[in-house]
């Protein structure tokens, strides 16, 4: 399936019948830590207790904001 990701297009795997793919599983897939990271879909703020829950839709938006620290 077809999302944008901090504005570039890219292909993602559906995800295992019947649920889908997470935004959890998308952000892993990703590559990048669950607790690391701030996610808006579709511009609008996701929190994070909902990302287990959240399916992946076709089309989807997602901007994701990864923290790192350092001083």
């Amino acid at each position: 399936m077809e999302i944008v990701v901090n504005g570039e297009r890219c292909e993602i795997p559906e995800g295992q019948a019947p649920k889908g793919l997470t935004v959890a599983a998308l952000i892993e897939h990703l590559g990048m830590p669950l607790d690391r990271v701030a996610l808006e879909r579709n511009r609008d703020i996701l929190p994070r207790a909902q990302w287990k829950s959240t399916i992946v839709q076709p089309n989807d938006v997602f901007e994701i904001v990864h923290f790192v620290g350092g001083g």
